[in-house]
């Protein structure tokens, strides 16, 4: 797949052009038909894709004699393993030649195409070539490519914007809670194995740390040394066993957070040693988990872990961990948001990588919630 930087350039540019080209052939409304075959298009964001799945479900208990495939790439398609929402999966490099690819064979193959995608253009023309209808957000040049658009509702969260998306189908729904992530017996057996390597007991106090975030923005890490001191306190005060989530570029960052620890044997770098199904019941097994406001956080929070989301560029009423369990920190003055997914707005911090956002959490903020949470 090309660079990330590569795929958003060309997107806003020449995607733009593509869409403003192709909604001189467009028509609106969606005539709700009841639609045999439907495809559904969310491509990008681990985060986005696990509060996506609610919506999927709702879709597929209103439409049970339809078929519902999944547009993805790689790097999200192990959510939707054995998701019986779902028929088919679909996935997908972003380079050109697999977007022609893609398009070619499913020119109008489907009845209907929903563009979960909250700003790319390449997601609507993919939607465009694909859906004899479509619908997607009301925002940006892409948005005259759908036959019904949708509001983006910014202040509420992302899982609820998600599950608006079907109410041109007359499906009105509140999201009560996120679905659990399917993993293989492989998954946990390989992870069980992983586990007795390290001499950790899945009875024992286990936390998981999202030390990371995606390459957008990575101004959302809060900082090493203080993941350390939290390691340290739980270590001391709960005698946990930390494991450290995270991709295989993110291996050298678990290893700086460990090697700034006093109770070094209490804590564990999986970075990069686990499959994104491993990942998923790995999360399962914590008691708690502490992390960045990155894909990990909403994985465990969809597991039913207590989760305690980090916040600094984005706002927790968008993408705080979801449902019961689910806990943030947002030191902020201002609802003034760096990030805004869902108008393309993923660069980095106003305030720079030195004052990140982030930044304003204090160890002591998180240990006094982690007492009132434990």
């Amino acid at each position: 797949m090309a660079s990330v930087k590569l795929i958003k350039f060309l997107d806003k540019y020449l995607g733009s052009l593509i869409c403003l080209f192709l909604s001189v052939f467009n028509k609106k409304n969606v005539e709700k038909k009841p639609y045999k075959k439907i495809l559904l298009i969310q491509l990008w964001g681990m985060g986005e894709t696990v509060l996506c799945l609610p919506a999927v479900k709702a879709l597929k208990e209103s439409r049970r004699n339809s078929s519902i495939d999944i547009l993805v790439t790689g790097r999200v398609k192990d959510v939707f393993y054995n998701n019986k929402s779902i028929n088919s999966i679909i996935s997908i490099n972003l380079s050109p030649l697999s977007i022609v690819e893609f398009i070619i064979k499913n020119c109008r193959k489907y009845d209907l195409a929903i563009d979960m995608e909250e700003y790319l253009n390449v997601s609507a023309i993919m939607a465009f070539f694909a859906g004899k209808e479509r619908i997607g957000y009301s925002q940006g040049i892409r948005s005259n490519v759908y036959n019904e658009n949708v509001h983006y509702n910014d202040r509420q969260h992302a899982a609820q914007a998600f599950m608006d998306l079907l109410q041109p189908l007359g499906i009105k729904k509140t999201v009560e809670k996120l679905e659990k992530l399917n993993y293989s017996a492989a998954d946990v057996g390989n992870v069980n194995k992983l586990l007795e390597e390290k001499d950790i007991s899945k009875k024992e106090f286990i936390v998981g740390m999202g030390i990371g975030a995606a390459e957008s923005v990575r101004e959302r890490m809060w900082p090493e040394e203080r993941f350390a001191a939290i390691a340290d306190f739980l270590a001391e005060k709960y005698k946990a066993k930390i494991i450290l989530f995270g991709n295989k570029e993110e291996e050298a960052l678990g290893e700086n957070i460990i090697s700034s620890m006093k109770n070094k044997n209490h804590a564990f770098n999986f970075a990069g040693k686990t499959s994104i199904g491993e990942m998923f019941y790995l999360a399962s097994l914590c008691k708690l988990f502490i992390g960045n406001d990155a894909g990990p956080m909403h994985v465990a929070a969809a597991q039913g872990v207590k989760a305690i989301g980090l916040f600094g560029c984005n706002l927790p009423v968008r993408f705080k961990p979801f449902g019961k369990n689910g806990y943030y920190i947002y030191k902020k003055d201002s609802q003034e948001a760096c990030i805004n997914v869902h108008k393309g707005e993923v660069g980095k911090c106003k305030f720079g990588k030195e004052n990140a956002c982030v930044k304003k959490i204090q160890v002591e903020d998180v240990e006094d919630l982690i007492k009132k949470v434990v």
